[in-house]
């Protein structure tokens, strides 16, 4: 009897600390998950966030359906290394890949990829197989070249399509794509995505036709998505959609163009690299709409297939917006007060929009400050499906916070980056403080410049001589959190 009981007291306090904020809830039936990846998206370049000019309702009702998160921030401060970041669970200072690694060139006959991801590396996509699951990614992977160890479908997925290799994502109307590991031909003919202007006329249209072609590579992938998912609408599903979008090129369909008819533009001549536009302005709100609109498909689809309470959705970005190509971050606002931008470790650069929807689970409408990271994604996920992973991670769990149980959530002591390129950087983010070192790779043990986020979230103010004692701290964070940078790079 007095064994009975205590039986019953802790199953009793273990529901109490369900992963599902309802009791009435049961998880007999795992959630499908699908998580989307914008590229290049600012922390104030959706409407949820902010966002006056560019017009995106569906990742608003996301947010209005969801949770919002404040303070979330990106794996890096550039693509590939922030999506290693995000598969494994692993910030810079512990990941494989910590820059953008390139191999081979841009020409459709020297394509070789990024620095690879190695076979015997794990991840989320091989945790959630293992889990029963079937998965998939759609969009730009970053990871691997053709034929390497890095492939998607060498490293836990069972289906793949769109840009395995970055370099060809930079042109949204390629020659190809990847569909696993068969080369998807387009109706497009190859042309480089890094010219300048050469024409007579910078405001005839017709002379702008040159940088397009027939098929819109984010319009297959929406396209493809939708497919993955009527498939595998009857099993468990885990679908990765790093789109592409709003990365420059800028390149999208005329009709999406005229949403922002009233947007006065002078063209981008591709003078800080990338193709041309006569209006850029204009294309990259309608870019951004229109990978907007591929959202709302999914969550269109989710309802009428009767799945939409049993599948998580998470959207978010790699890193802050761009500075070249013809971005105008002013006139958008894209960042906001945020210093900084892609390839720098401010918060423009590092933080980034991330939403949750979980029906039933997640309040909706619910609006988080708490502190996270995308080494945090992986444990989530690993929690919420009961899955099993070999090693361990920096993340720490968010299920507390999205169930209704942020009085459980554990936090970080800090949150570390670092960045191999424009002589080598380091950031921490501990509690209201924030440091940055430059410099790394000629001063490895150089300043440490500090700034008070509540105060400063600009950072504009160095604090560190005010403060020894939190500079001593991020010194320590720094120095235990990192490991010899990869120098050399074996293919087995």
């Amino acid at each position: 009897m007095y064994k009975n009981g205590l039986i019953l007291l802790l199953f009793l306090f273990l529901a109490s600390c369900n992963k599902i904020a309802d009791p009435e809830k049961s998880i007999e039936v795992k959630p499908n998950i699908i998580y989307i990846l914008a590229d290049d998206l600012g922390y104030r370049e959706t409407g949820a966030y902010g966002q006056t000019i560019i017009k995106t309702p569906s990742i608003d009702r996301l947010a209005n359906e969801g949770m919002l998160f404040t303070q979330h921030y990106s794996g890096s401060t550039v693509c590939a290394p922030s999506r290693c970041v995000l598969l494994t669970g692993l910030h810079t200072g512990h990941s494989y890949i910590r820059g953008n690694y390139e191999l081979g060139g841009y020409r459709d006959d020297n394509e070789g990829g990024q620095m690879p991801l190695p076979p015997h590396l794990p991840n989320m996509a091989k945790m959630l197989q293992d889990a029963g699951y079937v998965t998939g990614v759609i969009g730009k992977w970053g990871l691997g070249g053709p034929g390497s160890t890095g492939v998607p479908n060498k490293q836990g997925f069972d289906y793949f399509y769109g840009y395995l290799c970055q370099k060809q994502a930079h042109n949204y109307y390629p020659s190809h794509l990847w569909e696993n590991d068969h080369w998807d031909t387009l109706r497009n003919e190859y042309f480089s995505p890094h010219q300048k202007w050469d024409g007579e006329d910078i405001h005839n249209p017709e002379e702008y036709k040159k940088y397009k072609g027939v098929d819109y590579a984010m319009d297959k992938m929406g396209e493809k998505a939708l497919a993955f998912i009527r498939d595998h609408q009857d099993e468990q599903f885990f679908l990765y959609l790093p789109f592409p979008v709003p990365h420059v090129s800028l390149q999208v369909p005329d009709v999406a163009l005229l949403m922002y008819d009233h947007l006065e533009d002078k063209p981008y001549l591709g003078e800080r690299s990338y193709l041309p536009h006569i209006r850029p302005h204009a294309a990259y709100a309608a870019m951004i709409t229109r990978m907007d609109h591929h959202i709302g498909n999914v969550m269109t689809l989710l309802i009428e297939l009767d799945i939409e309470k049993n599948t998580i959705v998470m959207f978010s970005s790699d890193n802050g917006t761009t500075y070249n190509g013809g971005v105008d971050m002013a006139f958008f606002n894209s960042l906001g007060e945020l210093s900084g931008y892609k390839t720098w470790l401010g918060e423009g650069g590092i933080r980034v929009p991330f939403i949750v929807k979980w029906p039933g689970v997640v309040e909706q409408g619910s609006i988080t400050n708490h502190i996270s990271a995308f080494w945090d994604i992986l444990p989530t996920i690993r929690d919420i499906t009961d899955g099993t992973y070999p090693n361990p991670v920096d993340g720490i769990s968010l299920v507390p916070i999205l169930t209704g149980h942020g009085d459980q959530q554990e936090k970080h002591d800090f949150l570390y980056w670092e960045y191999p390129a424009r002589g080598g950087m380091q950031a921490v983010r501990m509690g209201r403080w924030k440091a940055i070192r430059l410099n790394t790779r000629k001063e490895p043990g150089g300043p440490i410049a500090l700034y008070d986020l509540e105060n400063d979230i600009s950072e504009t103010t160095d604090v560190s001589a005010s403060h020894p004692d939190i500079v001593a701290k991020m010194e320590m964070a720094m120095s235990t959190r990192t490991r010899a940078h990869i120098k050399e790079w074996n293919p087995e």
